[in-house]
């Protein structure tokens, strides 16, 4: 589709929406013929539990993809399992790396040490573009209060380099709102949350966090890193801060 088509798709849908709830979006975003095919992905992490959830009750036929970069902790893939049978999510596509891949950069599992970036992009970015073959569009759990960057999040944006639709249905959402959501409809906390990790990612680069330190300081600490890479800004991959 050209890029001024898609350009005004959004921005409709972003009209159309701009005063709705996040479970409506959500709602609408679904079935709604401009918004096209989509599919939710989750890391199944600390907060994902609330669109989990929003999905389970609104169209739980819904593709959910999660990607199991094959370095995630324990606790990640027991709670995975057991969200997925309570929420009853009737499409969970469970993605891994190609296994030709891994054995050619990363038949040890070292890579994290040498170079993160590369090994973000090895278990987690190309799983996750291959995955996302076939649809218009994917769900992401953005949210405006995570970065500056975000501030101007809105429900409705456009993937450069694929040109494919990003839907943010809890754009707008604090983190009390995330919080408040998971104890009215009594949803499970991933496990680690209770043990000091706000924020969820692969084992060997997710350190606990501190009192008063950004939740987000245990991904990838003491590096030059604040995300995995799989979101992207003028069709490139961002790989410090923005996309966190």
């Amino acid at each position: 589709m050209p890029q001024n088509d898609l350009h005004d798709r959004v921005q409709a849908l972003n009209d159309r929406y701009r005063h709705h709830s996040a479970i409506s979006v959500l709602e609408h975003a679904l079935r709604d013929p401009q918004a096209g095919k989509l599919a939710l992905v989750s890391s199944f992490g600390a907060e994902s539990v609330v669109l989990l959830h929003m999905v389970s009750v609104t169209q739980a036929a819904t593709p959910v993809i999660f990607i199991d970069t094959e370095m995630l902790f324990a606790e990640t893939l027991v709670y995975q399992q057991e969200l997925a049978e309570r929420l009853n999510l009737r499409d969970l596509r469970i993605i891994r790396p190609d296994a030709h891949d891994l054995a050619h950069t990363d038949a040890k599992q070292t890579l994290y040490r040498r170079d993160t970036d590369a090994c973000c992009a090895l278990r987690k970015t190309r799983p996750l573009q291959r995955a996302l073959s076939g649809f218009d569009g994917w769900i992401t759990g953005r949210k405006r209060y995570q970065t500056g960057t975000r501030a101007t999040l809105d429900f409705f944006e456009i993937e450069d380099s694929t040109d494919r639709i990003k839907v943010n249905p809890l754009a707008h959402w604090a983190r009390d709102d995330i919080r408040t959501y998971m104890e009215e409809n009594r949803l499970p906390r991933h496990p680690l949350v209770s043990q000091g990790y706000p924020s969820i990612g692969c084992m060997p680069c997710t350190t606990p966090v501190k009192p008063g330190e950004d939740p987000r300081s245990g991904r990838w600490r003491d590096q030059d890193k604040t995300e995995c890479g799989i979101h992207f800004v003028n069709g490139k991959l961002v790989r410090k801060g923005v996309s966190a």
